[in-house]
């Protein structure tokens, strides 16, 4: 864990609704961080492993390569393993969450999601 400030911090958000990427790029501005997107999961990928950023927030059902797989590819990357990876999902099955667990994701977290309680999750988790 290094000590960054949320303006220090870049998350990747990657989800294929524009309106739902769109309102989590505002919320994460205003905290600060940087906010680079990404609407499919190949895309996704590509932006990660350039990018390095310090946390994704990733949906599942995505175009071109579903957010299981992009994550199974990020983590292949040795200096991803650390980056915080939250699985954003409207998906409440216990299969999705077991399938996201065992794909490399740190949580899961079902939409609509409250920004507050996401910034609280992910900050437990970097500690």
């Amino acid at each position: 864990m290094t000590d960054k400030t949320a303006t220090d911090r870049t998350i990747l958000v990657v989800e294929d609704f524009e309106d739902t990427r769109f309102a989590m790029r505002l919320d994460l501005e205003h905290r600060g961080y940087r906010v680079i997107e990404a609407a499919d999961g190949k895309t996704a990928v590509e932006l990660a492993l350039q990018e390095h950023p310090d946390i994704i927030l990733m949906d599942l059902s995505l175009p071109y390569l579903d957010g299981f797989e992009a994550t199974r590819q990020i983590r292949e990357d040795e200096q991803m393993q650390g980056v915080t990876i939250v699985a954003v999902t409207a998906h409440q099955e216990s299969t999705f969450r077991q399938g996201a667990k065992t794909s490399g994701f740190d949580a899961y977290v079902t939409k609509p999601i409250d920004m507050d309680w996401l910034m609280e999750l992910i900050n437990g988790l970097r500690s």
